[in-house]
């Protein structure tokens, strides 16, 4: 920890500013405060771990305990524990042959104790790759705590196995030591997280209830039963409604390392159970809350990963759907949308017209850099057909020749000197590759910006490299709509992310008059394309807020009455944001999925491989809650138990 930040810690009196002339005595006892290197041996029986001997430890005798790795030609073993490789010697004198049999039949992943002396490798022998490299164990004597059985897998990082048996077997692919560093690295941040918060800015931890009722708006909650005829508990699917009522209680600012359930269909980067970094202050406005945020990441960041600079970069959410097509950019490669709308106007083109007489219509592009050198005829086909079934979007390909001239359907409408015009609109280089489409400016916008990250994909897998994994590309994504048309019933309105969430202070008069047209206090915290953080300044006003519920969303506000009471109790302005710590430490170590940094997730569709959850449960069990199994399955499974 810094010094600065150490001092912060200290009693007042003993500040510098309070007592000229102590610095000796100050910095002694902030020195104090430093925590020394974590003692991994103390309370076990063991003298040092197996990542931790170096040549300093020669001669001295040592107790390890660990793992089995691989044993070779019965003259040697690889012992691993949590922090490193140790190679054990296995003694070929015949005073210790008893040791030697022990070792050499003990399968790989056996749990051993050895304790023997620490002796350099022969000159030639050390191995640079290992921090232990310098140094083996000659062993005196041996245990076998456990024998292994025969594995399903090899505990080895290189090794490819299915994530299916990955689940299944958690406790075995958690001695990998990617699985290891992903987590301690978790932990790590995690505390680096609590010390900024605690320690140096006075917020409280607080455990919020995990049983709730339901409540309206937002992802689908898992529903629990009670005891009592026909009532449900909930799994809260954030923490939202207690912090803000622990701003309501005075506790000013408040945080939680929390536990969130959503009852969503399976993605890649979801899980039923999550954990977010969940924040809440009084008195706040977006500003201090970016602000509090960029610290504390700044603050909690993992030293190996490089620097991280703040302030972040600020975008609107109408900026960021114009030029990425989505209101999580990616912004470490370019390729951004273009308007082109002005020049095609003057066109003969029949399609552009036709999408230009629309209200919101639009001509809009991307410029994939190379893409004639590095696409195939079938890439350029599959993004075609990927727009249309996804975003039902016609896209026309212009390709620019190595002699300057273009390659298009849109070509026998443009005079060479509007073809020129359009090479310098576009930037167009050499053997680069223009999508086009036309439409309404929001599907249009959306099918470009996903053809974009597809482009990126397609470039990327031929060897071109856009996105470094190592650098980390932070932005707040700013002054989103706060009501958006329903999807099944677009004459209706429903929250853009909750209905707790203020309007704008510009736009507070169109909340009465013309709701559609009202931002909201809401932002998003964007990493490398992916949403990371999100957060609001709250309506703390109760007239407002059951305005909202009633009169815009058409909600029973009877549901919320608690939280509507307490607004009418001298509710402070307040304002929050939640961090998904999942989603941000598989970003940090470059996973390719958060289950990479949950040390139990489920699977893809939701279940514990491991444990076989959701299971079946009795009819006797069911009784207490009321509730009785009538679907088809349930006679099936009866049967076949």
């Amino acid at each position: 920890m810094a010094l600065p930040r150490l001092l912060q810690l200290l009693p007042r009196a003993l500040r510098p500013q309070a007592r000229p002339g102590c610095g000796r005595a100050l910095h002694r006892a902030a020195s104090a405060l430093v925590p020394a290197a974590p003692d991994f041996n103390s309370f076990v029986a063991r003298t040092n771990t197996c990542g931790e001997l170096r040549s300093a430890h020669v001669g001295q005798e040592v107790t390890l305990y660990g793992w089995i790795q691989y044993q070779r030609q019965d003259l040697f073993l690889v012992l691993r524990d949590f922090q490193g490789l140790t190679q054990i010697i296995i003694p070929q004198d015949e005073a210790h042959s008893h040791v030697k049999k022990l070792l050499s039949n003990a399968p790989a992943e056996s749990v051993v104790r050895v304790t023997g002396i620490v002796c350099p490798r022969p000159p030639g022998q050390e191995n640079p790759k290992m921090p232990t490299g310098d140094i083996e164990v000659k062993v005196e004597t041996a245990e076998i705590l456990n024998s292994c059985k025969k594995l399903p897998f090899e505990i080895k990082d290189f090794i490819k196995k299915s994530e299916a048996l990955r689940m299944q077997y958690r406790y075995l692919d958690l001695r990998s030591f990617q699985l290891q560093y992903n987590l301690r690295l978790r932990s790590q941040v995690v505390m680096k997280m609590r010390e900024y918060l605690c320690n140096l800015h006075g917020f409280v931890d607080v455990e919020t209830p995990t049983l709730f009722k339901r409540t309206p708006g937002g992802a689908k909650e898992f529903l629990v039963p009670s005891r009592e005829a026909g009532k449900f508990y909930t799994l809260p699917q954030s923490p939202q409604q207690f912090k803000q009522l622990l701003m309501v209680g005075g506790l000013d600012r408040y945080f939680q390392v929390a536990r969130c359930y959503r009852d969503e269909g399976s993605r890649p980067d979801r899980q039923p159970e999550f954990t977010q970094v969940d924040i809440e202050m009084s008195f706040v406005d977006q500003a201090g809350i970016q602000k509090l945020v960029e610290g504390l990441l700044q603050y909690s960041w993992p030293e190996e990963r490089g620097s991280i600079t703040t302030p972040f970069p600020s975008m609107t959410y109408e900026a960021a759907l114009a030029d990425y097509g989505t209101d999580k950019p990616d912004t470490r490669f370019g390729m951004k949308i273009v308007d082109i709308s002005d020049f095609l106007r003057r066109s003969d083109i029949q399609f552009v017209q036709n999408a230009l007489s629309y209200p919101h219509g639009t001509v809009k592009a991307i410029c994939i850099p190379q893409g004639a050198r590095y696409f195939k005829n079938k890439d350029l086909e599959s993004l075609k057909v990927s727009a249309k079934s996804q975003f039902n979007q016609e896209i026309v390909e212009i390709i620019c020749r190595p002699d300057g001239s273009l390659k298009s359907l849109l070509t026998k409408f443009l005079g060479e000197e509007q073809q020129s015009e359009l090479i310098q609109v576009l930037n167009m280089q050499e053997d680069d590759v223009v999508l086009l489409a036309a439409g309404e400016h929001k599907q249009v916008c959306s099918a470009l910006g996903s053809l974009r990250l597809e482009s990126a994909d397609l470039l990327e897998a031929a060897g071109l490299v856009l996105r470094d994994p190592r650098t980390f590309h932070f932005l707040w994504v700013v002054d989103f709509p706060l009501f958006l048309p329903k999807e099944e019933n677009p004459t209706e309105l429903e929250s853009a992310h909750h209905p707790f969430t203020a309007p704008h202070p510009s736009d507070t008069s169109l909340l009465y008059s013309d709701p559609t047209k009202v931002r909201s206090q809401h932002y998003d915290l964007v990493l490398n394309g992916n949403e990371v953080g999100g957060g609001s300044i709250r309506i703390h006003s109760a007239e407002q807020q059951r305005f909202v519920l009633e009169k815009v969303l058409k909600e029973d506000s009877e549901v919320l009455s608690h939280l509507l009471e307490a607004l009418e109790f001298g509710a402070p302005p307040h304002g929050g944001i939640a961090l998904g710590l999942d989603r941000l430490i598989s970003l940090i170590v470059d996973a390719p999925s958060i289950r990479d940094v949950i040390a139990f997730p489920k699977s893809f569709r939701g279940r514990d491989l491991m444990g076989n959850a959701p299971d079946f449960v009795t009819p006797e069990e069911l009784e207490p809650y009321h509730i009785q199994v009538s679907w088809p399955l349930a006679e099936k499974e009866a049967k076949k138990n």
